[in-house]
């Protein structure tokens, strides 16, 4: 089958969810108020809480959820078949990421950009507070340990992607004071500053940057994994105006780029997809398609993950009540659409199903690198650039996601441990520098605990990452429904996604328990039991909270 009929499928339906899906949403749900005063002006402090312009701010939330994670997910995934894959993908972008992402935007900005863990405590309570925002914790600590691996991975295999990454931080400091400081308007900067990302590249093939092989013990990918921690350090500490938010604007323009240049090289290059439709030998080891396509593919269909940067950062900079729709449902079909070019990339980037089956011959093996080749392939055939100048381009764009990730994440960390230090009264938490250092210490313990001296205890985690965030997901939706109850609207469409995501997760966790049972992996079996019983126990909170309610809203 020709690569071309399923994205123009799949662009037509995202496309179709974000203009008619989501304006119904909109309207008759979440019913946004364009006077409403949000967080951003009524809490304004010019570090967390600015009111920020919609686009610059879809940038930021769109590069902080999307990530590497919609690009390893989906390249994991295709080894049970594109179509199931794309199935996801798609419908998990129109009818569950989108209303998601955009409700807990919503929901915050209605409790005083409080994440979505904190206002639990209202809409639910106390006591489901206190378990969700561990949840939340270790969630976090997963996602920060899982992207400082793949970003390291990504640097030792691709050293051409080191500089331009690094010089992406530069380009975004500089535009950021020259639009917040210097009053200059955003169009110049952001051209001036795209040219530059991309021009770096050609200084990046010329001068690869690679690490000793060993350096006080750690080899390079641990000696990357330190690096990049002690940069989200500094990043998360300063504020949003300088790095977060523009670092994440122009990656997000380069994303659109990329994602403009894939799909052109797709409709011009024509590539066929060698990867079968459902795959009916998979390799020995391979888990069952039901239910851990669920939780494979998380980025990209539904992630947990991007209600805690919608309440966590996003909710805080909202200029406008109605500009959550954009920021919020558009950032998450950016992120699907990102997903499936990943999807094409790793079915059509082959020139055989025998080669595809070599690089697909064993569970949780692909990743960025499958990515990268195959996407770089359709690029090449498809335009005038080189093969290897396309794979430093996708690597790069890979790497800049990872990276914004990490941002947004070691930052939401902080605010969780000071949310903990004012719920509980602990003044020592209230402080950012003792709560940024906790964070990072808790990410780089799993790192280097989970995975020994080379730092890859981020990898081993990503089955109990996908599922930890899907469980989160589901339990977003449904403080999002008990919130709509309370306003006396209708839940359903928080509610049908929440079901289903909660069951496939739970099936999830339970196989998985298994598995790191036999396997022998007790740290990990370990988490997994916590972070089911911690869901169970928030589940049931909410659930009362929701059936309770729904009771009090029939006899009113």
């Amino acid at each position: 089958m020709s690569a071309i009929i399923p994205a123009v499928i799949g662009i037509a339906l995202v496309a179709l969810g974000y203009f008619v899906y989501s304006k119904f949403i909109a309207e008759k749900i979440y019913q946004l108020d364009p006077n409403f005063e949000t967080p951003a002006h009524a809490l304004q402090d010019d570090v967390d809480f600015i009111p920020t312009n919609r686009v610059v701010l879809w940038g930021h939330h769109f590069t902080a959820v999307a990530g590497a994670a919609p690009i390893i997910g989906p390249a994991i995934a295709v080894i049970w078949g594109w179509l199931p894959a794309f199935i996801w993908v798609i419908g998990g972008t129109m009818f569950f990421a989108g209303v998601h992402d955009f409700g807990a935007i919503w929901a915050s900005v209605r409790n005083e950009g409080r994440s979505v863990g904190s206002l639990t405590g209202d809409v639910v309570s106390l006591r489901a507070r206190t378990l969700f925002m561990i949840v939340i914790f270790f969630l976090l600590m997963m996602v920060n340990a899982v992207f400082a691996v793949a970003i390291s991975n990504a640097f030792v295999e691709t050293p051409s992607s080191v500089i331009p990454a690094w010089s992406a931080i530069v380009v975004a400091v500089a535009i950021g004071i020259l639009i917040y400081k210097m009053g200059v308007p955003i169009l110049w900067p952001t051209i001036i500053g795209t040219i530059i990302l991309y021009a770096v590249i050609y200084l990046g093939e010329a001068v690869p940057v690679s690490l000793p092989d060993t350096f006080m013990g750690l080899g390079a990918a641990p000696q990357w994994i330190v690096i990049l921690f002690i940069y989200a350090t500094v990043a998360s500490l300063l504020p949003v105006w300088l790095l977060l938010q523009p670092r994440d604007y122009i990656n997000g323009i380069q994303l659109i780029i990329g994602l403009g240049l894939l799909f052109g090289a797709v409709f011009v290059a024509n590539p066929t997809i060698v990867a079968p439709a459902f795959n009916t030998n998979v390799p020995d080891g391979t888990p069952p398609l039901l239910p851990l396509l669920f939780v494979t593919i998380a980025c990209g269909a539904l992630s947990g993950f991007h209600g805690l940067v919608a309440s966590g950062t996003t909710s805080k900079q909202l200029d406008k009540e109605t500009d959550a729709r954009f920021v919020g449902y558009l950032g998450s079909s950016g992120e699907g659409l990102l997903a499936l070019v990943t999807i094409l990339a790793v079915s059509a980037g082959f020139a055989s199903l025998g080669e595809w089956q070599a690089t697909f011959s064993e569970f949780g093996a692909t990743g960025i690198p499958t990515f990268v080749a195959g996407g770089s392939q359709i690029v090449s055939d498809g335009t005038p650039l080189s093969r290897e100048f396309a794979a430093t381009l996708l690597a790069v764009m890979a790497v800049l996601f990872a990276g914004t990730t990490m941002d947004a994440g070691v930052r939401l960390q902080r605010y969780i441990i000071q949310e903990w230090g004012t719920i509980y009264k602990i003044p020592v938490l209230q402080n950012g520098y003792v709560a940024t250092f906790a964070a990072v210490a808790a990410c780089l313990a799993l790192a280097f605990g989970a995975g020994g001296a080379d730092g890859q205890g981020g990898m081993l985690i990503w089955p109990l990452f996908g599922t930890t965030n899907q469980l989160l997901a589901g339990l977003t939706l449904l403080v999002i429904s008990v919130m709509l109850v309370k306003l006396k609207r209708r839940y359903i469409f928080t509610m049908v996604p929440m079901v289903f995501v909660t069951t496939m997760s739970f099936l999830a966790a339970l196989y998985q328990l298994w598995d790191l049972f036999s396997s022998g992996s007790y740290v990990l079996m370990g988490l997994d039991v916590v972070v089911i019983i911690l869901s169970v126990l928030v589940m049931l909170e909410a659930t009362s909270a929701f059936t309770r309610e729904k009771k009090a809203a029939a006899a009113s």
